[in-house]
């Protein structure tokens, strides 16, 4: 017994070494090493500090930043939506890294190089660093690979034009409820002060779960409530260093990520199991993204034959998920950018009005008439350059990998900063900080003279598949707005853009709106 509990010991006392040298070589080895690497190539960065990296800098930075409104008149909302990243610009130039835990992240600027890492999306895959981002939605987004390319190719027939111009009645109905509300509001009092920022939030909720679901927003109300107070948690959880395992310790915080995305699942579930056994009993419904993503599902494992060929019940969930929140927050966040610059810019508000009225007059916006709206293209385009609901997109090499003349290890982020670039005048010129809407008025890859240096979706294979979507919801809602309303900022709107997952206004966006 003695000779077996020496043997059992050693095994343990093995095992405590392999593990203890194990985090060692996570927290310090490998951190040092790939920061040598860097450094022999000029890239440069704060030195290494174990564990933490330069994240506690980074929360204390930008929690500072948004203790206060910034004024109206600085130059550009970046130091106070990304501040640590400004002061490291400013400190080590262009070609920096910053320490996120014991991981750099290295900053790419170069338009040629952004371009290589968005299209060769099977070499730069999305950044694995914290796990617990997944409670918030997987879905297309997050996948990678074959995964990817399934999902891709069964989702993109819900995002046809013939598809999106059978949505247009959704988008219709749920824009003329928030006009009907603000009418009266506003009736009888010539002008008043409202907060547009709940109200577009909810519209675009609405839109979602109509042209998602076929339901008015009341249904999918408590999804919304839940996945934008899961955002919350997620944010939190992404400004700290994530230990690995740290998602099975029950924490407050883990234990609440865990009851949403229970009682959200467990909610979508329900609405798919209606679906299907209504398409069973041959009820069917293709005008919605369900119903298409259904319905090309089971064509998908028709023709290939078995289930492993299509989605199964949990990846349309997820799928839903990622309507739920990507197809609400971006569009919500573009349109109350867009208004509060034209309230500031109100030359540019009376020129999208006239076009809209040109064009449609007092009539509900349709289809094509939308498309026509070139004035308003160019102040949507201007609205996502300055105010770009995604700030960043980080992306991770899974191996030794050469960009440019760089040579990136096996486990480096890197960091497309597409707030930065969307203002930086080498690119855009001296006015790369001004509203001016005109820059795209012979288009996107006139105004970038067809460099990647304007991404607000994404780019390459994996740009967002929804922005179609979004363009045809942002312009028809503006188009409705503008017609009946003309609006500026209120004395009490503070300008606070903070990120929240997507640039958001902290404190709403209070406007003088008067009826037309």
């Amino acid at each position: 017994m003695e000779v077996i509990y020496i043997i059992l010991g050693v095994c343990f006392s093995v095992g405590l070494l392999a593990y203890a040298w194990g985090v060692l070589g996570w927290v310090w080895f490998k951190p040092k090493k790939l920061e040598k690497c860097l450094k022999q190539q000029c890239l440069k960065g704060n030195p290494y500090r174990i564990l933490s990296g330069d994240m506690k800098e980074l929360a204390e930075m930008t929690s500072d930043a948004i203790s206060k409104p910034m004024n109206l008149s600085d130059d550009h909302i970046a130091p106070r939506v990304i501040p640590y990243y400004v002061l490291h610009v400013n400190k080590y130039g262009k070609s920096c890294y910053v320490w996120m835990g014991p991981t750099p992240m290295v900053l790419i600027r170069d338009p040629e190089l952004i371009k290589e890492v968005l299209n060769k999306h099977y070499q730069y895959q999305k950044a694995r660093a914290n796990p617990l981002g997944m409670k918030l939605a997987r879905g297309l987004a997050n996948y990678e690979k074959d995964q990817w390319a399934k999902h891709r190719r069964l989702l993109n027939p819900a995002f046809y034009t013939e598809k999106l111009k059978l949505m247009q009645p959704a988008f219709l109905q749920s824009c003329c409820e928030m006009m009907s509300k603000w009418e009266g509001i506003v009736s009888g009092k010539g002008a008043c002060e409202l907060d547009v920022w709940p109200d577009l939030q909810g519209l675009t909720c609405d839109v979602i779960s109509r042209t998602a679901f076929g339901s008015s927003y009341e249904e999918g109300k408590r999804i919304f409530e839940l996945q934008r107070e899961q955002a919350t948690l997620v944010i939190e959880a992404f400004r700290q260093v994530y230990v690995p395992g740290w998602r099975f310790v029950p924490t407050k915080r883990n234990r609440r990520m865990n009851a949403i995305e229970k009682e959200v699942n467990s909610s979508i579930r329900g609405i798919i199991d209606k679906r299907m056994k209504a398409m069973q009993s041959g009820e069917t419904n293709n005008d919605d993204l369900l119903g298409i993503l259904l319905e090309t599902n089971l064509q998908e494992i028709r023709q290939q034959g078995g289930k492993e060929f299509g989605m199964s019940i949990e990846d349309v969930i997820e799928e839903c998920k990622l309507f739920y929140f990507a197809g609400q927050e971006t569009t919500s966040v573009m349109l109350v950018w867009t208004m509060v610059l034209l309230s500031r810019f109100q030359d540019w508000q009376v020129r999208a009005r006239e076009e809209v009225l040109q064009v449609f007059g007092d009539q509900e916006p349709d289809f094509e008439g939308l498309n026509s709206l070139k004035v308003l293209t160019m102040i949507l385009y201007e609205s996502l350059r300055l105010y770009p609901p995604i700030i960043d997109i980080v992306r991770w090499t899974v191996e030794e990998t050469k960009l440019g003349e760089i040579v990136l290890p096996r486990g480096t982020m890197l960091m497309l900063p597409t707030l930065l670039m969307h203002v930086d005048s080498e690119i855009w010129g001296d006015d790369a900080k001004e509203f001016k809407p005109e820059r795209f008025r012979e288009g996107i890859m006139k105004a970038t003279n067809g460099k990647q240096v304007f991404f607000p979706f994404s780019g390459g294979p994996r740009v967002c598949i929804g922005q179609n979507f979004a363009m045809v919801e942002a312009k028809m809602a503006m188009a409705m707005i503008l017609q009946r309303f003309s609006f500026e900022l209120s004395p009490s709107y503070a300008h606070a853009p903070f990120s929240r997952v997507t640039t958001q206004p902290q404190h709403g966006a209070p406007l003088i709106m008067q009826k037309l």
